[in-house]
């Protein structure tokens, strides 16, 4: 079971997001960390505003970020009975762009190491886009998932993969 009243984040993702994102005028990941994961009654209040669905409430979600849009990166609690850092990590931005970034935490840490955020993991806007690996990420990385180590794009294809349906899914939450 995963505390709603626990707004602290795990250690991994606390030691990722402490680091600085460099946006680099597009060239960089656009990324803006939170000081902790929202409160239930703002996750209620955003799910609520981004679905136009008064019926819904934010449960289902543990924001920790977002891009310069308001676009949310977000623990998808879609696991039963698993723990926090076993949940895909998803993107709900802010012109209705979804997608499923990273099978858990493990994978999400990997993701920012190759210089990939969960705005760029989620959308394909920028082709001439490359992604740049980012060392003290990479250290994070290394020291909470060693074991996980892969490329962005294989945690993006894991994910898209696991979650095919995430997509369909919210837009059906939707009115």
């Amino acid at each position: 079971m995963i505390p709603d009243e626990d707004r602290r984040f795990p250690a991994a993702l606390a030691a990722a997001l402490a680091l600085p994102f460099d946006y680099d005028d597009g060239q960089g990941v656009e990324f803006e960390a939170f000081p902790a994961f929202l409160s239930k009654e703002e996750t209620t209040a955003w799910f609520r505003a981004w679905t136009r669905n008064r019926e819904l409430n934010g449960d289902a979600f543990r924001v920790f970020g977002q891009d310069g849009t308001g676009g949310y990166a977000a623990f998808w609690l879609i696991r039963p009975q698993r723990p926090l850092v076993d949940q895909p990590v998803v993107f709900l931005g802010s012109e209705g762009e979804t997608g499923v970034v990273a099978r858990d935490l493990a994978a999400f840490l990997w993701l920012l190491a190759d210089g990939c955020g969960a705005l760029e993991a989620a959308t394909s806007y920028e082709p001439d886009w490359a992604p740049r690996p980012n060392q003290e990420l990479i250290a994070v990385a290394e020291r909470f998932a060693a074991d996980r180590k892969q490329p962005g794009t294989v945690v993006i294809e894991q994910a898209t993969h696991e979650f095919p349906d995430f997509d369909d899914t919210i837009m059906e939450l939707c009115r």
